[in-house]
């Protein structure tokens, strides 16, 4: 059973540099900072506590998963780039109206 995986995987080109990546990283960044400023002041069971966790993990999480499936196909790679983007510019406007709902410099 083996044999065949390792045959299988030969046939897709190496990828998953994510970690190398900057835009992985600076999402890692941002999902650490929620998790330590998010949680004091949105109570943790709130709707916008947990949007606000997933649209971090969900940038993150799919910018790993384009570089992973780069080997494979381009069309895909190019669409979790797009949802990676989409999640993150989510998390960004969450993030600029709380700090305008509480009239704190952005």
């Amino acid at each position: 059973m083996g044999q065949i995986w390792s045959e299988i995987w030969s046939l897709v080109p190496p990828r998953g540099g994510n970690r190398y990546l900057k835009s992985f990283q600076n999402g890692g960044i941002a999902y650490d900072a929620t998790m330590d400023f998010w949680n004091p002041y949105v109570n943790r069971l709130s709707r916008r506590h947990d949007q606000m966790m997933q649209a971090a993990r969900s940038g993150k999480q799919n910018i790993r998963e384009s570089s992973v499936i780069s080997g494979i196909s381009k069309k895909i790679e190019m669409k979790l780039v797009g949802i990676a983007r989409a999640s993150l510019d989510e998390f960004l406007g969450d993030y600029e109206c709380f700090l305008r709902q509480r009239e704190m410099q952005q």
